[in-house]
């Protein structure tokens, strides 16, 4: 162990990390050994679901800060190419809780769900720390492709229906709801900060297999709470029917069989684009089909999601850079002190943590005055913020000149402009979508919002992808115009927003929502909901 003399500014980061993991660990423990049903106000059950939410976003944020720095250092990937794997990567992993939800609504149930899924992102994560000797060349590469493609599959059982557990706690009138989700949201958030730091500490600077295997652990541990954890709750994510065995398992064959599917999808992703492109036309087609069978205002609704859903790639594809040709241009071009670079990845989640309630108490302080923002209005401002992240980012480091390093304030500033980005777009886009679909399309149309969340991904993949240039090797000067064509671009885009918001509200018709909601939820009779604005889980969680 490095003397403590000869620490850096990332050993002291790492440790922190440790003790703060620690001491939910310490907590978690006394939670457990409590014998009442309920902790602090709330059924001990969420604890079980807060617990396993963290330790699974531990592994995954853990392992999405080094994805593109494994990607170009071990694998030996061009840039562009690492970019675009990276975007390949993060499509997938929107687009498969679809097939999870429905097998889990309809016959596993929730809770097997989750346990089928956190099985798969063991195997996944555990296959991430076998190395190899690296390059393209090494036949160990298709261990690192099977990696990818069961934690893509097991995202895509576990993401959706462990949140949809959290609401079964309740019942639907629990005043309790709302700080319920905010609690299990904080851990989503404080899983993705710990994991970043610790995972990507012991990545960079032990090697990739510590990290990756770390990342293995901390899943192992929080499917291991969640299968202990299942007395607290209370029955709650069962299969809504008893489903035999042999069909059981028939679906989990189903979930290996994609498994092997996303395996050669991710190694080709040209595929993935044209698939993308088929499939969100052939969606946009059948929306506007339903669209123009209902009446006047539920079919302007529909046009006012359309507004919105077609503004979400947009956003997600410039943000999601901070995973991909951000990490890149970290690692290269930032003056980072002695912090590895896997551990800026720790910013956006710390920043959620802080600002999520601020922004959640400014919404309802504003609504009481009559002056919140429309969820049009709301989307302009978050790609104002992220466009000018990137028009911030691009003045500091070209405030030093060509040949400097950039000073490590300005990637703070973008991570700072893109996360308020993200509070005004991706839970209030949840709490839209829930509240202006038809009974009847409110999965459709929730799988749309999520489907664009895919092909932001990919948007983004695509981007970073030119940052590489010609050659597939990134230069700082290519990659900061780039940054600043996008920036300006996506102000206009917001300017376009800002303007139309006012008609885009209008065909939301507010004012008789609420009538149409409460005769929903009369027919409803307790189903399953997605969470409010001040609740919801950020789109990309």
């Amino acid at each position: 162990m490095k003397d403590m003399a000869l620490w850096n500014e990332g050993d002291w980061i790492a440790a922190i990390a440790a003790l703060f993991l620690f001491a939910f660990l310490a907590i978690g423990g006394a939670m457990a050994a409590s014998k009442s049903d309920e902790v602090v106000g709330h059924p001990r059950g969420l604890f079980v679901l807060f617990y396993a939410e963290m330790w699974e976003r531990f592994s995954y944020y853990g392992m999405r800060a080094l994805l593109v720095l494994y990607l170009t250092k071990h694998w030996l990937y061009g840039d562009g190419k690492a970019n675009l794997i990276y975007g390949a990567y993060g499509a997938l992993v929107y687009i498969t809780p679809v097939l999870g939800g429905v097998i889990a609504d309809r016959y596993l149930g929730q809770r097997k769900a989750v346990i089928f899924g956190g099985i798969l992102l063991a195997l996944g994560h555990g296959l991430m720390a076998v190395e190899g000797t690296g390059g393209q060349s090494d036949p160990t590469i298709n261990v690192f492709w099977a990696a990818l493609a069961f934690i893509i599959v097991g995202s895509g059982f576990l993401k959706a229906n462990i949140s949809v557990i959290v609401g079964q706690l309740y019942k639907m009138t629990d005043v309790r709801r709302d700080a319920a989700y905010t609690i299990f949201y904080m851990g989503v958030n404080v899983g993705a900060a710990l994991g970043t730091i610790l995972v990507g500490y012991l990545g960079e600077t032990i090697g990739w297999s510590y990290g990756f295997g770390l990342a293995g652990i901390g899943m192992v541990v929080g499917l291991i709470i969640f299968v202990i954890g299942r007395p607290a709750l209370k029955g709650r994510g069962e299969a809504p029917e008893p489903l035999a065995k042999n069909r059981e398992w028939t679906f989990y064959g189903i979930g290996l069989a994609a498994v092997a599917v996303c395996w050669g999808l991710i190694q080709f992703q040209d595929v993935i684009q044209t698939l993308l492109i088929i499939s969100g036309i052939a969606m946009l087609a059948y929306t506007l089909y339903e669209a123009f069978k209902l009446p006047k205002e539920p079919r302007e609704r529909m046009f006012a999601m359309l507004f919105l859903i077609a503004l979400n790639p947009i956003f997600w594809g410039l943000f999601e850079q901070g995973g991909g040709s951000l990490n890149l241009y970290t690692d290269r071009y930032v003056d980072k002190g002695g912090v590895p670079t896997s551990i800026f990845q720790s910013i956006n989640p710390i920043y959620i943590v802080l600002f999520a309630p601020i922004f959640a108490a400014l919404w309802q302080w504003l609504g009481r005055k009559g002056l919140e923002p429309s969820a049009p209005a709301k989307f302009g401002l978050a790609l104002t913020q992220v466009g000018l992240g990137f028009l911030v980012f691009v003045w500091g480091a070209n405030s030093v000149g060509a040949a400097a390093m950039t000073p490590v304030l300005f990637l703070f500033l973008i991570y700072l402009l893109h996360t308020t980005g993200e509070l005004c777009l991706s839970p209030v886009g949840l709490s839209a979508m829930a509240r202006l679909a038809p009974l009847h399309l409110a999965s459709f149309i929730m799988g749309a919002w999520f489907y664009m969340t895919a092909v932001g991904s990919f948007v983004a993949g695509k981007i970073g992808e030119a940052t590489g240039g010609e050659g597939g090797e990134m230069s700082k000067e290519l990659t900061l115009a780039i940054y600043s064509k996008i920036g300006w671009i996506t102000i206009g885009i917001s300017v376009v927003v800002l303007a139309l918001s006012p008609f885009v509200k209008r065909w939301m018709h507010i004012e008789s929502l609420e009538r149409d909601a409460h005769e929903a939820e009369a027919r409803l009779h307790g189903g399953s909901e997605v969470l409010n604005a001040e609740g919801a889980l950020p789109g990309r969680a």
